[in-house]
Formats: structure tokens, sequence, C-alpha cells
């Protein structure tokens, strides 16, 4: 009950393991109007809503100009990308369509890790909420087609982990128009109604169909004074020729909390420029300790993955050699059964043969020994004698041809011996191809045991029971600000070509848009980028 905001504002923070405190506070609604939990006064003597539980939502009060230079905690991105990201699909920051692609890209990187053909299959983004409703009913595509070229970018971003991942995705939003800037609708002396903007570069006023593009900006350098009275607000530049802006809102809670929001931003701004706290300081120094750690642990599971890979593509092309080789062992042993059968089968044939070759030899006698009992026979009348002339003759052409059948079945004989031994020539070749194929085999599957069984000291990729100690001494200090340095050149390179496939996938989708629908912050978007104004330029322009 005697709790005061800062107790219950540090309570959280210890829990979450935050140190970077000076971004966030405790918001609540009363009466339709946000408000922030101050830290010196009671929770319960705030004007919190009655009903119980009292909600409390821990956000960022304030936000940086470059994420990438100030948010040192992963744990400080990591509630930066949540609540940008409910921002950006909540559209209470104007995202364009291409933009709108790239970032979800990098959200799907931070939540899913690299991209794996084998598990990431078509659909399986089919129930993340990833753009903006506006952008979806934008164009005529189908969600499988927002899909495709999400993951297409998100196969590009291979390699990022989830910290490096998120703070991509606010290195792009916070070129946005609209981000961390807080809205409030005023009235200057003549009555105008206008939008006043606080962010963390300074005061922009806009009109209330513009949010993109401010009117006046007052940077907080340049501003000597802020203050209100009653619903009054004032504001005095540093240059005192120039005329004191003045102009009224509606509540005095509303002015209330527009003086918290520049207090806190015109202080971050200052500390920006002057030298790091020593809390900050060793805040970045195990930050970058934290980072060099895990850019060397990631070096070394790429090493593993690499090993590993090696050793199952070897396990792999010696399993194919394998199978290669008994699949040419049974090819062999099979034609070694066809050549056995082939001899059978010859040989079986020659024994038929050379048995036709006796028996047409046998009968060949035979006719000889009829032909002779019918010479000594011979009926000695004329006409017997010219029969047995004709008999004798027809017996002589028999035997004739039985002699020639016996001769040439002799021949067929002796071509079916060699065939028979030409069958039993092939046998034995085959025999030993076969000794060969399987002396080759044995020596692969020796191999393929050795190669296969991975080695019991390689490193695994369970981390939970492994412990990591380095060293850090100046040369690796200034490896690694070289390789910071080489980090930024090959940024600059990424960001050219990030802008052109920005620019290339706006050009293929602009075919399919519906200009019926596009929205008045679409129109002035592209507007802006038309005559190439962005956020920071046009703040300049109107400063």
């Amino acid at each position: 009950v005697k709790w005061k905001g800062k107790d219950l504002f540090d309570l959280v923070c210890r829990t979450l393991g935050l140190r970077e405190t000076w971004f966030f506070g405790l918001q609540y609604t009363i009466k339709d109007t946000v408000a922030w939990l101050k830290m010196d006064k009671k929770v319960l003597d705030h004007d919190v809503p009655t009903e119980e539980p009292k909600t409390f939502h821990f956000l960022a009060k304030f936000y940086p100009e470059n994420a990438e230079e100030e948010l040192v905690q992963e744990i400080t991105q990591h509630l930066f990308f949540l609540q940008v990201k409910k921002q950006i699909l909540d559209e209470k920051i104007y995202c364009p369509p291409e933009a709108s692609v790239l970032l979800a890209s990098y959200a799907v990187q931070a939540k899913y890790g690299d991209y794996d053909p084998n598990v990431h299959k078509r659909g399986f983004l089919a129930q993340e909420e990833l753009l903006p409703k506006r952008v979806i009913n934008l164009y005529q595509m189908t969600p499988e087609m927002w899909e495709e070229r999400i993951t297409a970018w998100y196969a590009e971003h291979r390699g990022r982990a989830r910290d490096e991942a998120e703070m991509e995705y606010l290195k792009i939003a916070q070129d946005l128009e609209m981000y961390g800037v807080n809205y409030f609708a005023i009235r200057n002396k003549k009555g105008t109604e206008l939008l006043l903007g606080v962010d963390a570069l300074g005061l922009h006023i806009y009109d209330p169909d513009n949010r993109l593009t401010p009117k006046i900006s007052f940077p907080w350098n340049e501003i000597r004074n802020i203050s209100y009275s009653d619903k009054e607000f004032t504001i005095k530049p540093l240059d005192k020729k120039i005329d004191v802006f003045k102009f009224n809102s509606s509540k005095l809670r509303v002015n209330k909390l527009i003086l918290q929001l520049c207090i806190g931003n015109h202080d971050l701004f200052m500390r920006r420029r002057k030298a790091d706290s020593l809390e900050v300081q060793q805040m970045k120094a195990q930050a970058r300790e934290e980072k060099a750690r895990k850019q060397m642990e990631r070096q070394r599971l790429a090493r593993e993955k690499q090993m590993r890979e090696e050793a199952e593509r070897t396990r792999d092309e010696l399993e194919r050699r394998l199978m290669q080789l008994k699949e040419e062992a049974t090819m062999a042993n099979e034609a070694l059964m066809r050549s056995e059968e082939t001899a059978d089968l010859l040989a079986e044939k020659a024994q038929i043969t050379e048995e036709e070759a006796k028996l047409l030899a046998q009968k060949a006698a035979e006719a000889e020994q009829e032909m002779q009992r019918i010479k000594a026979t011979a009926i000695r009348t004329e006409e017997e004698k010219r029969l047995m002339e004709q008999k004798v003759l027809e017996a002589e052409m028999l035997a004739l041809k039985m002699a020639e059948e016996s001769e040439r079945r002799a021949k067929e004989a002796d071509q079916l011996k060699q065939d028979l031994q030409e069958a039993r020539e092939s046998e034995r070749r085959a025999k030993q191809k076969l000794l060969e194929i399987t002396s080759k085999s044995s020596y692969t599957q020796s191999m393929n045991s050795s190669t296969t069984t991975l080695p019991s000291d390689l490193p695994s990729f369970n981390l939970i029971s492994e412990s990591l100690s380095f060293d850090f001494k100046d040369t690796d200090m200034k490896r690694l600000s070289m390789e910071i340095e080489k980090e930024k050149v090959e940024y600059m390179e990424k960001s050219k070509h990030l802008q052109e496939q920005l620019n290339e996938l706006k050009t293929e989708i602009e075919a399919l848009k519906l200009k019926e629908r596009e929205t008045a912050l679409d129109i002035l978007h592209n507007e802006n980028a038309s005559r190439g104004n962005s956020k920071h330029n046009t703040i300049k322009k109107v400063s």
C-alpha cells in the first residue's frame, strides 16, 4: 500500500533483468487519456481506475535516436522490437508496403531462425500476423503470394541470430516518419486545429490530416524553455529573434503529459551528446564482450556443423558406393548363373546330337546289309533283276543320304562341344569377377564402419552442459574494432542493395495495387518519396 511508483517500476525491471530503465515507464489509462506512473508518488495516490485488479502497461516511454548505438542490452532491444512491431501492425506507425514485407522477413528470422526448405514448407506462415491489414487490403494478392515474397527475403537473412534480426528490424523502423512520435491535438492562437508531435529529436507541428510531414520543427537544442499555464502551452526558442510559439490543448492532464515527455526526451537528447556515464560505459563494455563471445561461439558451432556435414557426406558417399558394388555383385552372380544354365543346356544338346549321329550310323549299316542281302538273293529273271537293280539303286541313294546326315550330325556335335567349352570359359571369368567384387565390398564395408562412426570427442550442438571463458586482451579489442569498421562498410553496401530490393518489390507489386483503397497516408508517403523527402531531411528543412 505504501509503495511508490519507483518501487513497482524497479521490481518489474529486476524481474526482466533490465538495466536501461530510462527508456521505460508504467502506463495506465484514465478517462480516455494515457498517463504514466510517477516515480516519486505513491501508486495508490495516482488517479488510477478504482476497479480491481489495477492494470499497468510496461512500455517504452522514450525512444532512441539511433537504436544500434544506444540500446545496449539484448533485453532492451527485444522489448523495443516487440513494441515497435505491434505499433506497425496496429497501424499506429505508418509503414509503406515494400518496407512492411522486409520487416516481416526479419520478424520471421527472429522467431524461426535460419530458413530450412525441409522444415519451413509452404503455408508455415499462414497463422502469423506479419503485415498491417492496410497493406494486405491494398493489393490483389493472396496470402500465399505475400508468404512467397516474405520467404524470399527471409532466406537471405541466413546466419543472423535473434538479436541481430531484431536490431535490423529496429534500424529500418526508426527511419519511418511516425516512429517514436507521440501526437496530441492542439489549437494555435487563431483557433486552428493542429497536431503536436513529441519525439527524440524535438517538437513538431503537423496538419491534422498529415502526420508524416511536419510544418514546423523545434529541435531540442534550439528550445530555451517550455512551460504551460492551465491549458496554454508555451515554447520559447533559444534565438530570441524568433517568436514564442503558444498553443492550447484540450485538457490540463494532457499538458502535464506533454511536459513530462518534453523533459524526458530533452534529458536524453542532452545525455547522448555527453560522455557516457560509468554505468553505461560498463554496460557497453560488457555488451561488446558478450557480442564477441557470441560471435566466437557461432563460429565454433559453424565449424562443428561443417565437420558434421562433411562426415555425413563422406558416409553417404561410402554407402552409395557400397550399394553400387552390391548391385554389381548381384549382376555378376546372375550372369554366372545364366552361364551355368547355358553350359548345361549345350552339354545336353551335344549329348542328344551325338546319340542321333550314332543312331543314323547304325541305320546306314543296316541299309548296307540289306543291300548286300538283296544282291545275294536277286531274282534270276530279267524282270526281277531290273526290279532288283532299281531297289539296289534306291538303297544306295538312301545309304548315301544316311551317310551325309550322319556326317552333318557329327559336325553339329563338334560345334556343340566347342560352344560348351566357351560357356565354361565364360563361367570361369564370371566367377573371377565375382571374387574381385566381393573383395572390394569387404574393403568398403571396413572403410564405411571406420568413417561413419563419428568420433566420440566431436563437439555436440548441446550448449547446456558447456561453459566457456574468454580472456579479452588489447589485441582482441583492436581486432574487434577492425571487424566493427569492416561491418560498417559492409552495412553501407547492404543498404544500397536493400534499397534496390525495396524498389524492385515496389515495382513488382505496383500492378496489383487497388488505387481506390489507398489511404491518405499512402498518398502522402508516395508524394514525399517522389520528391525524395525522408524523415530526417524534412525535419532539417522545417526546423
